[in-house]
């Protein structure tokens, strides 16, 4: 017999307060789940950061980076 796939909302046969059934070996928990807390994300629209210009340089924990628009209007990144 395979194992049974565990669904944590499925009441037991017979109710909350049935006994195992005879033989049965696995006893589950339900633990709350609590909403991750995720940061903020802060939008700023590439516009604003190229200034009219197509290339700006980015200061980063100590190493410089490059922010260039291409001819496309696509944005490259590099160190």
């Amino acid at each position: 017999m395979g194992a049974q796939p565990f669904q944590p909302d499925v009441p037991a046969p017979g109710g909350e307060d049935a006994a195992p059934a005879p033989g049965a070996t696995r006893e589950f928990v339900r633990v709350p789940v609590r909403a991750a807390q995720r940061p903020q994300v802060v939008c700023i629209s590439s516009e604003s950061l190229l200034a009219g210009a197509n290339e700006v340089q980015i200061e980063h924990r100590g190493a410089l980076y490059r922010l260039k628009q291409t001819s496309l209007g696509k944005l490259i990144l590099t160190k």
